[in-house]
């Protein structure tokens, strides 16, 4: 498993959207990019993490942040999961795990003494060089925005 850190170079990938439109992260550089990798649609965890980001999303936007919810979901599973709370940032498809495993986010949990595979939410921040500015580990769902904000040393406006 790669351990990404401060200071790397972020992985590229192309993966489909919710719409099944290519989304190449070489395409934004130049601007912040926060990847956040969830491990699946439509479970109370991350629907926390996606309301809170869409609630917050004009404080992204207006700081010029692109940003980008991963998960192994497949598209369909996406565009439902977007329509049904209206979020307005794209959620990417890796059901093949190409930026998933390049991230380094897919691991074994233990969940009650149950040890599996899965999904570790993590969330990358991205500065506008392409490199990793931030890796937060410690994901609070129902107040990621403002882990995001902090995370770029932005001031919290609307909180």
């Amino acid at each position: 498993m790669t351990t990404l850190v401060k200071g790397d170079k972020a992985p590229l990938f192309t993966l489909k959207n919710e719409k099944g439109e290519a989304v190449a992260l070489k395409d934004f550089k130049g601007q912040k990019v926060v990847l956040y990798f969830y491990p699946a649609d439509d479970t109370p965890g991350c629907t926390a993490q996606a309301c809170n980001i869409s609630d917050n999303y004009k404080d992204l936007k207006k700081n010029k942040i692109a940003i980008f919810g991963i998960s192994p979901d497949d598209e369909a599973s996406h565009i439902a999961f977007s329509k049904k709370y209206k979020l307005p940032f794209a959620l990417l498809a890796d059901p093949k795990h190409k930026a998933i495993e390049k991230y380094g986010v897919w691991g074994e949990k233990n969940m009650y003494g149950r040890k599996f595979m899965g999904m570790k939410r993590t969330t990358f921040l991205l500065d506008e060089e392409g490199n990793i500015h931030k890796v937060i580990k410690g994901v609070k769902t129902a107040d990621h925005t403002a882990q995001i904000l902090k995370g770029y040393g932005i001031e919290e406006t609307a909180f």
